[in-house]
């Protein structure tokens, strides 16, 4: 089907970037390191409130590929789907790096900003199958993927905790986007065949086996992304934190369904109460969720993700009518056990739990229905970051 998008797969990518490399720079890298995007079964709008996310890492990744040049420059070509170069310097006592243009670079700058230790000058060449602005991570996988190459020119490996939170500080500091924790961390430790149950509040996480047999992981992009005042993301956050200090408490991960009543009582801004509705009945979601993979009551899962997609259609305000469009045309069709919208929202792609024999028979309802393009891409729990050899 044409409109179905396969990994290109990790050695692929390093071929391309070796290739781009070698031409570019005029001598082979050094190393090479990749990190995967991810898709995340629930827990959306709650791992900035400290709660519990379930992602899976998907088999598109951002490979990087570098070496040291001798300089104190640092020298960034992007080949694959950003599409533009950047070169910026390195981060020295005289002259630290500041956000700037072209936007993606920040990414790297960040990450470049906040290794632990001394970065000396590289060079390095980004290629990538990840598609961007879809709602899957492209972000944190970038970051990531940079951090790793770091680690191996620098010759420092980092705690893979402590990795996660300098990629999260580094997305926070220069693309200016306070992204919760969840992104970095299933990318930078997520385990093939496994979700990433992950406790927001204690870093403490838990691989739960996905042995889902005959059934898909099926992501559909909507390819849409709304044109946002990039105030959205900013003000959810603001307005669940202002839930949570009217309850008293450092987050909404403690509060449950009686603090709605309190907030009531206090004549609490609507959208806040909304807000709060859908967090804590999202982190009681994922935790159920978690357990019923566990157990392979799909059927269970299914619920909960058409449970999950409509707080964050009606209480969150994150989905759009795109995304509506596509669940309920998923919803009811022969071998779906549920559909969701996974990511931050306002475009971007569905995740849905189908069984293998109808994939096929869904994407076709989909061309037949959906008002835009979509792109399908079926998908394993795959593996995090990690050191690529290069031969």
């Amino acid at each position: 089907m044409t409109n179905e998008v396969t990994a290109v797969g990790d050695a692929a990518l390093l071929r391309r970037a070796c290739d781009t490399f070698a031409t570019r720079f005029g001598r082979a890298p050094a190393a090479a390191a990749c990190a995967p995007g991810r898709a995340n079964l629930m827990g959306d709008h709650v791992d900035y409130c400290e709660g519990f996310v379930l992602p899976v890492a998907l088999p598109f990744v951002t490979v990087v590929v570098g070496s040291h040049n001798g300089t104190g420059q640092c020298n960034v070509l992007s080949a694959g789907q950003l599409s533009q170069e950047a070169s910026f310097s390195a981060p020295t006592p005289d002259a630290p790096l500041r956000p700037g243009e072209p936007a993606w670079a920040n990414y790297v700058k960040g990450v470049v900003a906040n290794f632990p230790g001394r970065v000396r000058g590289f060079d390095a060449v980004i290629v990538s199958d990840l598609p961007m602005g879809s709602g899957l991570s492209s972000s944190a996988s970038l970051e990531v993927a940079v951090f790793t190459i770091l680690e191996e020119l620098e010759g420092k490996k980092v705690d893979p905790v402590q990795k996660a939170k300098l990629c999260q500080k580094a997305e926070h500091e220069f693309p200016g986007m306070p992204c919760g924790i969840m992104d970095q961390y299933v990318v930078t430790l997520a385990r093939k065949d496994h979700a990433l149950l992950i406790d927001c509040r204690s870093l403490e996480a838990k691989h739960i086996p996905v042995n889902t047999g005959d059934t898909a992981i099926l992501v559909v992009n909507s390819n849409v992304k709304h044109q946002l005042t990039g105030s959205e993301y900013p003000q959810r956050r603001a307005q669940c934190q202002e839930a949570a200090d009217k309850l008293g408490l450092p987050s909404l991960r403690g509060a449950t369904r009686k603090d709605l009543e309190e907030l009531k009582r206090q004549n609490c801004d609507k959208l806040v109460l909304m807000r709060a509705e859908h967090i804590i009945d999202e982190i009681h979601r994922t935790e159920q969720v978690a357990k019923s993979l566990a157990q392979m009551d799909l059927d269970r899962v299914g619920e909960m993700f058409y449970q999950s997609h409509e707080s964050l259609s009606t209480l969150m305000q994150v989905s759009c009518p795109e995304l509506d469009q596509l669940v309920d045309i998923m919803r009811g069709a022969p071998g779906v056990y549920g559909a969701r919208m996974t990511g931050g929202g306002f475009g971007g792609c569905v995740v849905a739990l189908v069984k293998k024999g109808d994939v096929e028979g869904l994407k076709s309802k989909i061309l037949k229905n959906y008002k835009g393009s979509p792109t399908f891409f079926v998908c394993e729990p795959s593996e995090g970051a990690r050191a690529l050899p290069i031969k």
